[in-house]
């Protein structure tokens, strides 16, 4: 069984997956180039051939994150121990609120709604 020298991608991983369907995952990923030689063996590299399988098929194993800083929104909030309830940046950049924007508390039953109160000049720019 030959071993690949760089660790196959895209559709040559899928290809030689469909060769190498008697083998056991260690040897695919052994024959797919996923390995780590030590002093006196060989181990398989099987996340990063599972990451690269999956890759290869289209999924993304780590979505990029948009900054690259902070917590991905969870679309949860709690009250805090002052009673506030804050909505994080996130949020605010995904719906394209600026600083001083106001909105308008309905509440209802078991739920609250925001509603963005638009200014004078919002309105007037809208209608001529």
């Amino acid at each position: 069984m030959a071993v690949a020298t760089e660790p196959l991608r895209g559709k040559a991983l899928l290809s030689k997956l469909k060769e190498t369907s008697a083998l056991s995952k260690s040897e695919k990923a052994k024959a797919c180039g996923y390995v780590t030689k030590t002093k006196d063996k060989e181990r398989a590299n099987l996340s990063e051939f599972i990451e690269a399988i999956l890759e290869a098929q289209g999924l993304a194993v780590e979505p990029e994150q948009s900054g690259g800083r902070g917590r991905t929104p969870t679309y949860r909030v709690s009250v805090h121990t002052n009673g506030q309830i804050v909505i994080g940046k996130a949020y605010t950049e995904m719906m394209g609120l600026k600083p001083g924007d106001e909105f308008e508390i309905k509440l209802g039953y078991k739920h609250i709604k925001l509603v963005h109160v638009q200014s004078d000049e919002d309105s007037t720019n809208g209608e001529s």
